[in-house]
């Protein structure tokens, strides 16, 4: 069973997203007839949708996207951490969703880089550690990966997952201090993390070989182990680095090399796990 574990579904005429503005690559209406080819050429059998935008328009899509495909096992939607009574409703509400998995707020857009740690986020957080909801980090900024310890500490309940690995720097010639901060983040057995999106930051995107990719998925293999790290495509976005098709095949010739255990994990196993999917689904 492979699942990938993060991707994207938007719909223009229901929610915006200005970060689709000049970039017209991915700057179009995507849902699952858009995905389900490339799903079945690679043989990837569920999916996890995650949140595009901070909207509750979006977050409505998902869950309608998710009803009427059965490729999706799993839904990371959005709540108002920053206003916790609200948030509290709204996870209230979507607890009906049976594909309910998760949560992510869109904190790469947040001018103030430890908006994570603010006091009415921090209790928006709990609310998620009291009811066993996992959290998406959008950890794109060297200061996100760099306070995870710090959010950890202060809400050791939580299950958190690094996307994106934290971005990596892909074709960079330094690798510090994200090398370093990784395995900091790394050592709370908590903090979970996604490789995907591990391509360069900016254009050319799509300028990258498996070479360049592989020290950095082995550092999080060592940083992590398989069991707490899960594979993602990051589509449409991955468009933008030379397609969901090439970068599968690319990351699965570096899975490749490992036992079987170890590819399981990270194909799905570990994404089945630390989103509840159930038996059922993946089966």
């Amino acid at each position: 069973m492979i699942i990938d574990a993060h991707h994207h579904l938007w719909d223009r005429s229901r929610a915006r997203y200005p970060f689709l503005s000049g970039v017209p690559e991915i700057d179009r209406d995507v849902d699952m007839t858009d995905l389900r080819p490339l799903l079945q050429r690679c043989g990837v059998d569920r999916t996890v949708v995650v949140q595009g935008v901070d909207s509750d328009a979006d977050t409505d899509f998902l869950f309608e996207q998710a009803a009427g495909n059965a490729e999706i096992a799993a839904v990371v939607a959005w709540v108002p951490l920053d206003r916790p009574e609200e948030a509290a409703r709204r996870l209230d509400e979507l607890a009906v969703h049976p594909s309910f998995a998760g949560i992510r707020a869109g904190i790469n857009w947040q001018p103030d880089p430890e908006w994570i740690l603010r006091p009415d986020v921090s209790e928006g957080l709990e609310l998620l550690a009291d009811r066993d909801i996992p959290f998406d980090l959008v950890s794109v900024r060297r200061r996100h990966l760099e306070l995870v310890p710090e959010l950890v500490e202060r809400h050791p309940r939580l299950r958190v997952v690094i996307d994106h690995i934290s971005k990596p720097p892909v074709g960079k010639p330094d690798r510090e201090p994200w090398w370093t901060n990784l395995v900091r983040a790394a050592r709370y057995d908590t903090v979970h993390a996604k490789l995907s999106g591990i391509f360069p930051a900016r254009p050319p995107m799509d300028q990258w070989t498996v070479t360049d990719l592989q020290p950095f998925v082995d550092h999080a293999v060592e940083a992590f182990g398989t069991s707490r790290l899960m594979w993602g495509s990051d589509w449409p976005i991955v468009d933008l680095a030379g397609g969901y098709e090439r970068m599968f095949d690319a990351l699965l010739s570096v899975f490749e090399q490992w036992p079987a255990a170890d590819r399981g994990a990270v194909l799905g196993g570990t994404a089945a796990r630390f989103y509840g999917i159930p038996a059922a689904v993946t089966a």
